[in-house]
């Protein structure tokens, strides 16, 4: 148990305990709370979460710290957080299960999801506070291993009606990454008023006025410093305050004080702290046996726990934490080399190696091949447990202890690698100078000049990495042909994305290279996807479409590293979408994501999650769209990166919201310019045309279309582009300004061969046609968008269509068409092209009220989403499993949806929800799927079986449902039935996607 703090230290905290008292008093009640508790050290964080503990009587406790020496040890914190809890696991789903025992080292597995992880403690928390309310308190969370960290930050922000308070203390300002945006409370420093009356209880005679006013200034009413530093002074020296001169900065004083109450105490009780404070789990059992291997028997803690410093019970707890600093820091260099080889020989190997190994290290004198062999064998594990950052920490120490001046520039390229693979580019480009000085052979300088390139393309995504990676790949084409194709395919990366901006090694410069090397032919994905990008560079889509798709069928069908899916999937998502091959970006882009998270990847990250949006968008599933361009931005944030956040720009430019959109780009643009980061320009272009074709500005459409496509590099203008600019061309009159772009556009999207390329094509022809032909190009379109999964377009061709069949004076036939353009756009968040689709249907004479999302039920989308999922049967816990809830919080999301649908069970939830109407199904349906998902058939068309609203859509010219007379301009006799456009998607269970593994 904490060593508890005295009622008379909470002087003027009235506010700080009342805030305390309402998170205790809610955890009671059943809302779940997260607080951050944050302030200097010494300022009385640690006495708060004592006063929390002593006040949530009948709750149960769970406690935790961050320790210094122990942030590259993965999952630390969170083990120490869940270590009386573990008898519970067995009762957690099996991949949670298995997820948080790889995470503690109690089976072995690969590394496990992060996110997964996190669901998991979020798991085990709420099943714990099942039998009673449950606090946890984490002091230190500044000093978190990052893994515990996101996992923590996780939970906390997925609490919901668990009866769970989660409270971290964080020494200020800044602090934890992963708790940003969390409620804070801030600890500042006592009052003078209150500083002066605690400074009098510590005091054992008068003193001066004007000495008290000092002191209490100086140490700016920090509530420890104020208690610690008179101790040691005499009267004299404090009544006259010459004790006070060349006193060191507050945080200094108070660990100073601690050493000054350690001086007296008997060398077998220091050691016996310094054990204490090296061992970091508190694990009394391992003290003991570490203190019995220096020879230090059991008395030799009542000494130290009259003081008060620290308790010796069921964990070993200091008062403070800066207590815990004072003991380390007071030890000399040897005594701390003892103590961390007596903890390493206490240590079981076979139950902990990783931490043995992190001991040895500690105690090592000098360079140690020895343990550095043992650090380098527990980088493999420790990368499993807790992803790249972890290995590479383990690979750094071992690189530092390598006498021999080649080995350890080996290691110190492969922590370097390591680094730069977890985000960390100041840390990747020092382990690299310390590579680069050592002996390293020319395959190995030509490695290290090819990390040296990747840290810049990851760092700023633009002009300067791409010469970079064409030399590097130049230099190693005739040491490694097969390093040396994957640097080119990493060069063709970087051109694209510095695009216009691009000032050597542009995309023709990689292809003639590529195109001119003597190397045997490969069936790897990442060398095909090689070669057909140097083909449709050189040669254009028709010759480089053909040999793309079988990369990107290579690169679903074939197995894959962890690090090769990490460096080419963000390129293969992009080809992906340049095909319109939507079943390859739906899976690949999730596949990205998946594998970014879950190896904690946070420099491919933010571009896996950008990608990701793109494909929620356009599949319609805009709260899940939203949801990850929140984390996106966060994680950009939150990691110091130096790339300019998109995603916001992205669902701004979506929405059509103009005056937002341009500031967020104007505020970015300059950065993006001093980077050169070309591809955002490209994405801003065509993000500007579609807001503008959205919002009727069609010459601004045009314009931003065309500065686009003029000065396209890389893989040309896209599809997606070329289309924007035909419409904009098409609606303001200026056809002649569309016929190249169109010819353009037919001849990718014909090589590209998919229903999404040949719909886009269909639907913007026909802008250009009249007649019968525009009505069979309309028509063509609406057949083939309706059985991908890309909403978005389907809805556009709707509205063209719609909009065509009114210019011809067809108002019925129109109306149909524009109310399901209007339908669909509103509910995927199109505001700007669902207000143009309600202008055409007031035009035809129909009343239409404004529509948004949110009119169509009072549902929040959380609750949408665990209604159908509830709806199709499954659990709590499988509902908390898909949506990263806990199955209370599930529950209490369903106690919400029965008020307001007015039903009391599960069996009312499929009625009450058909009741609500095909729109309000649609949205629930949004994020009922999982990503990645593979069928012919998406979210826009029917499937058998599937339990949802169907909206029946009379196609002009066929038989009418009521029996009533076709149309003049007819479909062939075959199709003369209604045809039904399924808007929505089924909540049954997910299907395995072809290929996945």
């Amino acid at each position: 148990m904490s060593v508890p703090v005295p009622a008379r230290r909470l002087l003027s905290r009235r506010t700080e305990c009342a805030a305390l008292d309402e998170l205790v008093a809610s955890v009671r009640a059943g809302p779940s709370r997260a607080l951050v508790l944050r302030g200097d050290a010494g300022a009385g964080k640690t006495a708060l979460l004592d006063y929390l503990v002593q006040q949530a009587s009948g709750c149960g406790v769970a406690r935790a710290a961050g320790v210094e020496s122990e942030m590259e040890l993965a999952y630390a914190g969170l083990q120490q957080l869940c270590a009386p809890f573990l008898d519970r696991l067995e009762r957690l789903p099996g991949p949670q299960r298995n997820a948080l025992g790889t995470a503690f080292g109690l089976r072995d597995g690969d590394a496990p999801d992060r996110f997964l992880v996190g669901l998991a403690v979020l798991s085990l928390l709420s099943d714990v506070a099942e039998r009673r309310p449950l606090v946890c308190v984490v002091d230190d969370a500044q000093w978190l291993d990052s893994a515990s960290a996101q996992a923590l930050g996780f939970v906390a922000r997925r609490l919901g009606a668990e009866s769970v308070g989660l409270v971290f203390a964080v020494r200020g300002p800044g602090g934890e990454q992963h708790l940003e945006g969390l409620p804070e409370l801030a600890v500042g420093g006592l009052d003078d008023a209150a500083a002066q009356e605690l400074l009098g209880t510590v005091l054992a005679g008068p003193l001066d006025e004007r000495v008290r006013d000092r002191i209490v200034a100086e140490t700016r009413g920090n509530p420890l410093a104020l208690l610690e530093l008179p101790r040691g002074r005499t009267p004299a020296e404090l009544a006259g305050g010459f004790g006070l001169s060349g006193a060191p900065a507050v945080p200094g004083r108070i660990e100073q004080s601690f050493r000054e109450r350690l001086a007296p105490l008997p060398a077998s009780t220091r050691l016996l702290l310094l054990v204490a404070a090296a061992e970091p789990v508190g694990d009394p059992v391992l003290v003991w046996r570490a203190a019995a291997k220096l020879g230090i028997g059991p008395d030799a803690a009542t000494s130290a726990a009259a003081l008060g410093l620290v308790a010796f019970g069921a964990q070993v707890r200091f008062s403070h934490p800066l207590v815990r600093s004072a003991v380390y820091r007071a030890g000399t260099p040897e005594e701390r080399r003892r103590v961390h080889r007596a903890l390493a020989e206490a240590t079981d190997a076979g139950v902990d190696p990783d931490r043995r190994a992190w001991h040895r290290a500690e105690a090592a004198a000098g360079l140690d091949e020895d343990v550095a062999a043992e650090l380098e064998r527990s980088a493999g594990r420790a990368r499993a447990r807790g992803g790249l950052a972890a290995g590479a920490a383990f690979h750094e120490r071992a690189a530092e202890l390598t006498p021999d001046l080649r080995r350890r520039a080996q290691r110190a390229l492969l922590a370097a690698q390591g680094k730069y693979q977890a985000g960390a580019p100041d840390a990747a480009l020092r382990l690299l100078a310390m590579a680069q000085a050592g002996p390293l052979d020319e395959h190995e300088r030509a490695r290290a000049q090819l990390l040296h390139a990747q840290i810049t393309f990851a760092v700023t995504r633009g002009r300067d990495a791409p010469p970079l990676l064409l030399e590097a790949a130049r230099r190693l084409e005739p040491l490694d042909p097969r390093l040396a194709r994957e640097t080119y395919l990493e060069a063709f990366a970087a051109a694209f994305s510095a695009d216009r901006l691009v000032r050597g090694g542009d995309a023709r410069e990689v292809a003639a290279a590529v195109l001119a090397a003597h190397w045997e032919p490969s069936a790897r994905a990442c060398d095909l996807l090689l070669d057909g990008l140097a083909l449709l560079t050189r040669e254009g889509y028709v010759a480089g479409a053909p040999a793309l798709k079988v990369a990107l069928r290579a690169f679903r069908d074939e197995p894959l590293s962890e690090e090769d899916e990490l460096r080419w999937l963000w390129l293969a998502c992009r080809i992906a979408r340049a095909l319109a091959d939507d079943e390859a970006w739906d899976e690949l882009t999730a596949r990205h994501l998946d594998v970014a998270r879950r190896a904690g990847a946070f420099s491919a990250l933010p571009f896996a999650l950008t990608d990701r949006v793109l494909v929620e968008l356009f599949s319609g599933r805009t709260q899940a769209a939203m949801s990850l361009a929140a984390e996106s931005d966060a994680v950009v944030e939150a990691t110091g990166g130096h790339l300019t956040l998109r995603t916001s720009i992205v669902l701004e430019n979506w929405r059509g919201r103009d005056d937002v959109a341009l500031a967020l780009i104007e505020e970015r643009r300059e950065d993006v310019l001093r980077r050169g980061e070309g591809l955002w320009l490209v994405a801003n272009d065509w993000g500007s045309a579609i807001r503008y074709n959205g919002l009727g500005r069609y010459e601004d459409a045009v314009a931003a279309a065309e500065h686009a496509t003029e000065a396209a590099r890389g893989l040309g203008p896209s599809i997606w582009l070329l289309a924007e600019l035909v419409e904009g061309a098409a609606r303001s009159g200026q056809a002649e300004r569309a016929a190249g772009p169109l010819a353009q556009l037919a001849e990718i999207t014909q090589a590209a061969g998919t229903d999404w390329a040949l719909g886009t094509l269909a639907r913007t022809a026909a802008m250009l046609a009249d007649g019968d032909a525009a009505e069979r190009l309309y028509q063509e379109a609406i057949e083939r968008l309706s059985r991908i999964k890309i909403c978005a377009t389907l809805a556009r061709a709707h509205l063209l269509y719609g909009e065509w069949l009114r210019r011809e004076h067809r108002r019925v036939d129109a109306r149909e068409q524009l109310r399901v353009a209007y339908v669909m756009l509103s509910d995927i968040g199109m505001e700007a092209f669902a207000e143009r689709a309600r202008r055409e249907l007031l035009a035809t004479g129909e009343t239409v009220r404004k529509r948004t999302v949110e009119t169509l039920d009072e549902l929040t989308p959380q609750e949408a989403q665990v209604a159908r999922l509830a709806a199709g049967g499954q659990t709590n816990p499988e509902i908390g499993a898909q949506l990263f809830l806990s199955p209370r919080t599930v529950e209490w999301h369903l106690g919400k949806v029965f008020g307001k649908l007015g039903i009391s069970s599960r069996k009312e939830l499929r009625p009450a929800l058909s009741d609500v109407g095909a729109a309000v199904d649609r949205v629930l349906a949004g994020s009922a799927g999982r990503p990645g998902d593979r069928r012919r058939a998406g979210p826009c068309a029917p499937r058998a079986g599937a339990d949802r609203a169907v909206l029946a859509v009379r196609v002009p010219g066929t038989a009418r449902p009521d029996g009533g007379r076709p149309g003049s301009r007819g479909l062939p006799r075959a199709a003369a039935a209604c045809r039904t456009l399924a808007i929505g998607r089924s909540a049954g269970p997910p299907r395995r996607r072809r290929g996945a593994r």
